[in-house]
């Protein structure tokens, strides 16, 4: 193995290669070590979550929804599954040519308990491919509603964990801004978003608040924070979600009042969940 301090024992130094972390002749220079402590923030969040499963499965399932090139879940296997006798990492992308690149990168790794799937939301949740129950959802840097697709996803097959770094919320932004004139007239909060550039912000803003508030009405507890370092910019945002079994008692509630008073009512189904 390359002696690179950096790096964790038994680490891949192919996938590494192949994820343009380590260079080509298998070293660090700035940029590689810079994406290299990037992973490794990430991975800390998700290891916690990854041992409590362990402590009551042995054979523990994660799905990378909405996988792109799969960069996580490699990541994830790699560090944390590859050295156990069971698990498994299960990529789910709906486009072809992506599920296809990583299955052949899983195969030349001899990453075994990898496996990737061509499916739609709708076919990932009724899918017999896929586990009824799954352990630990992720979604990293998924697009617009590719984020609520998670988590329907999580809800419907009851992930004990959901992981979530959204990305490019535009749906709230759009109706918004669809209902500007409207709302100017139905409540003075409607200052918040009148300028385009807040628009944009404050829809990305109340787009996790609901999805928080979702989670917890279906019984999560959830965690906001800041992804620091995976990129510099404002989409930063990491959404950690444990499964309880409690839901909050407002939520549903605190839901419904958000959407009628910033006039977003049309937008009930994508926040109130049905499990």
């Amino acid at each position: 193995m390359t002696n690179i301090p950096e790096l964790n024992p038994n680490q891949s130094i192919e996938l590494l290669k192949e994820l343009h972390i380590l260079t080509r002749d298998g070293k660090l220079n700035q940029d590689s070590r810079r994406k290299l402590k990037q992973v490794y923030h990430l991975v800390n969040f998700i290891e916690p979550l990854f041992n409590d499963v362990l402590t009551h499965n042995a054979n523990p399932v994660l799905v990378d929804h909405g996988a792109g090139k799969s960069y996580l879940g490699f990541i994830l296997y790699d560090l944390l599954l590859k050295q156990l006798d069971a698990g498994q990492v299960i990529g789910i992308e709906t486009r072809a040519e992506l599920v296809e690149k990583s299955k052949q990168l899983a195969l030349q790794l001899g990453f075994k308990r990898m496996s990737f799937e061509h499916l739609s939301v709708e076919a990932s949740i009724s899918s017999n491919i896929i586990p009824d129950k799954v352990d630990l959802v992720t979604a990293l840097h998924a697009c617009n509603t590719a984020t609520d697709d998670a988590i329907q996803f999580g809800l419907k097959k009851h992930a004990s964990y959901m992981v979530l770094v959204p990305c490019c919320q535009a749906e709230v932004a759009s109706v918004l801004r669809q209902h500007k004139n409207e709302s100017f007239g139905k409540t003075s909060l409607s200052e918040i978003w009148r300028h385009p550039i807040h628009t944009r912000e404050f829809g990305s803003q109340i787009t996790n608040v609901l999805r928080c508030l979702q989670l917890e009405a279906a019984g999560y507890s959830v965690t906001v924070t800041e992804l620091v370092g995976w990129e510099h910019s404002v989409k930063n945002e990491l959404i950690i979600a444990k499964y309880i079994g409690q839901p909050r008692k407002n939520a549903a509630e605190r839901i419904a009042h958000i959407l009628h008073e910033l006039n977003l009512e049309s937008m009930r189904d994508r926040f109130v969940a049905e499990i």
